[in-house]
């Protein structure tokens, strides 16, 4: 039991260490001011502004920065989609597989395209290498680097600047920041004994002189961007479960720290963009400490098993269903909770076979989306809390609500309402749809309440684009590719372009000077008030669902029925 939480601890310790070095290099790169890797790429970068008509200083409206998102979004989305019709015409199918049916392409393509990596079909058997990569792995960087990009001009707004230029953001994302890291620990995965070839699946015969498929590929490449970008989408249908994604203890390790890095170091961002590294580190230990409060509750219950199997068999054993025997109980559950509470959907083991408090913290991570939050988008969603915590306060004590000086008034709370408020709508109208209906009933493995859990996870997971699953949920059908896809697309781009109008209403109001009865934001009492509002936010939108799901299956295993 020490052990478990001793690797749990050291590996929150590491990237906590991360977390100022990597903040303020992100904070340097898009301030535009000079970094290690310049020397390299800025040569690089000069002729991608070329071919691609970037003008760098042209600094764009809110509305260009809308339009750039969604038409690149949407030509990358139809290239990819063309790309993988055609796999069977294409180099690297040493399988020669075939086109996927249209419903689980589309579904294939958006999930992909919106960071979201939800995946209702299986890599190895399905898609060629070239589809893997080309398609997929292009848009595991593009997709990370749109919600990066987002998120800094958020964060730009939000401190009196201008938004950005959306192209040289995306540039600068991936070439500066996800693509140096992507191959630095894509070489550490390959050292370590995760496969990156070309050769087709390998067949081989058995002691037991029965023949052996064993699927293969350029793995190594796909899982570090995978991790590292938030996709989460394995290569392998059982994903970071599997031995050639995640092959022992070090590399579980580089992947939760990967999948943690970002997310984690943007908050420091902030901190350095406002010149407040005291709200900065009050806002990290806030979302830190539920995050370990989650890990812990998940933890726990892994910990103390299946009541109904210890009762039945006269011991205390932890719950090993569903898990990978190298990483064991804890490092599942805190891998569960990081891919949840960063949005990148990975598994290490099956979440479906978590006991009832760890599906409750894998939820309640999605419903929230501010811990850690997605590429980007998760820091832009934690300070849309902090701008409703201001308005909150500002009305209980009778003064105008300002953030950093600049007033908060009636278009910027409509704009985070929106951005609120379309999470749960998507989320809960097609649960209720899905669980009241015929027609999709024959994905619902279980008729009980972790049947509910099955349907609300699958649709939080495509809302807060994370991509996870509790798989017992049979998802591979018209019904939930469309329905799913509906989620995604609403989930991701209504959000953005309510947080961008928000961000532009913000940097444009003007700055009112500092007097003593103004609200300070970057105090203990303020976040701690900040924090309460976002948990009772997101009980009161949630809480019945979580009672009829993961809450009433875990009274109901302690009643040993």
């Amino acid at each position: 039991m020490g052990q478990g939480f001793l690797q749990i601890a050291l590996t929150l310790s590491i990237v906590v260490l991360i977390t100022p070095k990597l903040g303020r290099y992100m904070a340097r790169i898009f301030l535009g001011e000079n970094t290690i890797l310049d020397l390299i790429l800025n040569p690089i970068e000069k002729i991608i502004d070329k071919l691609a008509g970037i003008r760098k200083k042209e600094e764009m409206t809110v509305w260009q920065y809308i339009r750039a998102v969604i038409y690149s979004n949407l030509v990358m989305g139809i290239s990819v989609y063309a790309l993988i019709s055609f796999q069977r015409l294409l180099p690297w199918n040493p399988n020669r597989f075939g086109t996927p049916t249209w419903d689980i392409l589309l579904h294939t393509t958006i999930s992909f395209l919106t960071n979201t990596d939800q995946q209702h079909y299986t890599g190895e058997t399905t898609l060629s290498y070239f589809s893997q990569t080309a398609a997929l792995g292009f848009l595991m960087f593009t997709s990370a680097a749109t919600g990066l990009s987002v998120g800094i001009a958020f964060i730009r707004g939000l401190t009196g600047r201008k938004l950005g230029n959306f192209y040289v953001d995306i540039t600068r994302a991936i070439t500066r920041i996800l693509l140096p890291l992507s191959i630095i620990g894509a070489i550490a995965l390959i050292a370590l004994g995760v496969p990156q070839t070309l050769n087709e699946t390998l067949v081989v015969q058995t002691l037991e002189g029965g023949t052996q498929y064993i699927a293969r590929g350029p793995v190594a490449s796909f899982e570090m961007i995978k991790m590292l970008g938030e996709n989460g989408g394995g290569f392998f249908g059982a994903n970071s479960a599997h031995p050639f994604e995640n092959p022992n203890g070090a590399a579980n390790l580089i992947e939760i720290i990967a999948m943690l890095a970002i997310p984690t170091s943007l908050i420091y961002t902030y901190g350095v963009f406002a010149n407040n590294l005291k709200q900065t580190w009050l806002l990290f230990w806030t979302v830190f400490i539920i995050f370990v409060v989650l890990i812990w509750i998940t933890a726990a219950g892994e910990l103390q098993g299946n009541p109904l199997i210890n009762n039945a068999l006269g011991v205390q054993l932890p719950n090993l269903e569903g898990k990978e025997l190298r990483f064991g109980w804890a490092e599942t559950a805190l891998w569960a909770v990081a891919a949840t509470a960063t949005m990148c959907g990975a598994v290490n083991g099956m979440q479906d076979s978590l006991m009832p408090s760890g599906i409750f913290s894998t939820l309640f991570n999605m419903f929230l989306q501010i811990i850690w939050g997605g590429q980007g988008i998760g820091t832009a969603y934690l300070f849309i809390y902090l701008i409703l915590t201001v308005f909150i306060t500002g009305l209980m004590v009778g003064r105008t609500p300002e953030f950093f000086g600049r007033k908060i008034e009636q278009p910027e709370i409509v704009l985070a309402s929106i951005v609120l408020l379309i999470h749960p709508i998507v989320i809960l109208i097609p649960s209720a749809i899905a669980l009241g209906y015929p027609i999709s009933l024959s994905g619902i493995s279980n008729p009980g309440f972790h049947g509910i859990s099955q349907v609300v996870y699958e649709y939080a997971s495509a809302s807060a684009n994370n991509g996870s699953g509790l798989e017992g949920l049979k998802d591979n059908t018209l019904w939930w590719n469309l329905s799913t896809s509906f989620s995604i697309l609403i989930g991701r781009y209504i959000p953005i372009m309510a947080m961008l109008l928000l961000a532009d209403s913000i940097s444009h109001k003007p700055k009112a000077p500092e007097t003593p009865g103004t609200l300070r934001t970057d105090s203990l009492l303020f976040t701690t008030v900040t924090a309460g509002v976002t948990i009772i936010l997101g009980v009161l939108t949630f809480f019945p669902v979580l009672a009829l799901g993961p809450i009433a299956e875990g009274f109901k295993l302690a009643a040993g029925s």
